[in-house]
């Protein structure tokens, strides 16, 4: 069963790459909107959650809630209307994500933000497992979670973005750390980090977009 921090977890990682304002705000994959509590500005904020449990929870703390996926719900969602968009650990889920790329720029407005994350494939522990371990092995959470749809490193992810119009104007790794470990350990990583490059230490990526003219200021975060 996926973990129920999933659906609860507030991300206060990525509250650092908000934009100074905003007003109407989309999250999906918003869980049980716990994200909003992230938000200082006053804002109108609409959710959509694939779980219909969660999609509950999240009608008590925010405006306006779509249970389905984004594909299911876009129709209803208005367009050229949000000043920010959030994607936390969803977009990796999409059975397609090009068509999400594609369509939620019209869902923003001018001079909109797009934040969010997506897995790191090339991560230094997942990178061990597979050439020291020979081991691919799914779970239900975290980086192999088995209901991941796609799997991104910081150059397919820059890829893909420039195929869908996006130019990028800033990209920078984020949450270096690899966590509370062993002496052992962290001479892996390091050893790791050193012959397949600096990308494999971070957890996370963040991106400033362009897109199809207009400004879309857009921080996408990698996370295992």
């Amino acid at each position: 069963m996926p973990d129920t921090r999933y659906y609860t977890n507030s991300r206060q990682e990525i509250a650092a790459f908000l934009p100074a304002e905003y007003r109407r705000v989309l999250e999906v994959g918003c869980g049980s909107g716990a994200f909003r509590s992230s938000l200082l500005a006053p804002n109108e904020y609409w959710g959509v959650e694939l779980s219909p449990a969660s999609a509950r929870a999240a009608e008590s703390c925010l405006d306006h809630v779509l249970t389905g996926t984004y594909d299911g719900v876009k129709s209803a969602l208005p367009d050229y209307y949000f000043d920010l968009v959030i994607c936390n650990d969803v977009i990796e889920h999409m059975a397609d994500h090009d068509g999400f790329l594609d369509s939620i720029t019209q869902k923003l407005k001018l001079g909109g933000a797009l934040i969010g994350s997506v897995p790191n494939v090339r991560h230094v522990r997942n990178l061990q497992s597979l050439l020291l371990k020979r081991d691919w092995c799914y779970a239900d959470d975290g980086l192999l979670d088995r209901t991941h749809l796609r799997f991104f490193t910081r150059r397919s992810w820059e890829r893909s973005l420039r195929e869908h119009g996006f130019d990028i104007e800033l990209l920078e790794g984020i949450n270096g750390a690899s966590g509370d470990v062993g002496r052992r350990q962290r001479l892996l990583d390091h050893l790791t980090a050193w012959l397949f490059g600096a990308d494999t230490r971070f957890l996370q990526f963040a991106a400033q977009l362009t897109a199809g003219g207009q400004r879309v200021t857009s921080c996408i975060a990698f996370s295992p």
